[in-house]
């Protein structure tokens, strides 16, 4: 719904929009950021300047190398991808002396996505991170807790919210809790992590999925099942950050599906502060980019001059 209070596209024709957002303390020039998983600094750099992302998000980092899952890790499915990489990743010392410099040779916030598969994996990539140049820590909960028979930290408000106590003591950098749609409420899961510090969250991780080869009679995945991401999930997404905006007062970074800058502005409108983009750069390398050259238009297109007026703009 247009704001009618709005200056008309003419009145700001020649205005820069002002897309800046302040995420936990920490401004970013736009609410744009790449999901973990799905970003290589140096790969996507080839294609666009990363300064021009309001935050860019890491692939997920141990305190140990992980070798992942067995191959195939990788499927597509109807408006979407099913992955089972299972955070493959070179360990925290080889992040700290590779990625860290080459990402802050650029004008953007550097969130570090960290996993681990016990609460002490968890803190001591934390502390490894303290003195370093990242800006904020994005804590991956949907990782298998391999103490309590594999569940996801995420998936139990306890697990979650120790986890984020845990790492909040260990650190004054900006806390963003990524949350796991595979709960029966991801509400109560949120204000658990609130509750314990949680300087932001992110919402969805993937949805659990699985393929059948119907010619071959086994999975589709070496692992059998995967998270399911892509423009299929993109309403279960919506539906959640609103949801979660109702349940508590931090900042939501909101992901899962955004093909397009009024994907983004939707997201926005349900409560998010900023957002990521994942999949979609699976598909074109320049999609965050592209993104936010989408949203300035919608917004040029609505007459809004800021985010506050997209977020403002929904009747709810």
């Amino acid at each position: 719904m247009q704001n009618n209070n709005n200056p008309s596209n003419k009145e700001i024709e020649n205005e820069d929009l002002d897309l800046r957002v302040k995420i936990a303390g920490v401004e970013w020039k736009n609410p744009i950021t790449t999901a973990s998983g799905t970003f290589s600094a140096k790969e996507s750099s080839a294609f666009y300047d990363l300064g021009k992302l309001g935050a860019v998000t890491t692939k997920g980092v141990s305190d140990v190398p992980w070798s992942g899952n067995p191959t195939p890790r990788i499927a597509e499915t109807y408006g979407g991808m099913l992955n089972a990489v299972g955070l493959q990743n070179p360990g925290v010392e080889a992040f700290i002396s590779e990625e860290i410099p080459y990402i802050k040779k650029y004008d953007t916030k550097l969130i570090a996505n960290v996993a681990g598969h016990t609460l002490e994996e968890y803190c001591r990539t934390v502390e490894k991170l303290n003195d370093t140049d990242v800006d904020m820590m994005e804590i991956n909960i949907s990782c298998p807790n391999v103490k309590e028979g594999g569940i996801g930290f995420g998936t139990d408000a306890k697990m979650a919210a120790e986890v984020t106590k845990a790492v909040k003591s260990l650190t004054k950098k900006p806390i963003i809790i990524k949350l796991t749609p595979n709960v029966t409420s991801i509400s109560e899961i949120a204000k658990a992590v609130e509750a314990e510090g949680a300087d932001a969250v992110s919402l969805i991780n993937t949805l659990l999925g699985m393929r059948i080869d119907v010619r071959r009679g086994r999975t589709v995945l070496a692992n059998k099942t995967g998270g399911l991401s892509g423009p299929s999930v993109k309403p279960v997404a919506v539906r959640m950050v609103y949801e979660v905006r109702k349940a508590v007062r931090i900042p939501i970074i909101g992901l899962g599906g955004i093909m397009t800058g009024e994907d983004a502005a939707e997201f926005l409108m349900a409560g998010a502060n900023a957002v990521a983009i994942g999949t979609a750069a699976l598909i074109n390398p320049t999609a965050p980019i592209d993104i936010l050259e989408g949203l300035k238009t919608y917004m040029k297109e609505m007459g809004f001059q800021n985010i506050q007026q997209i977020q403002n703009a929904f009747c709810d």
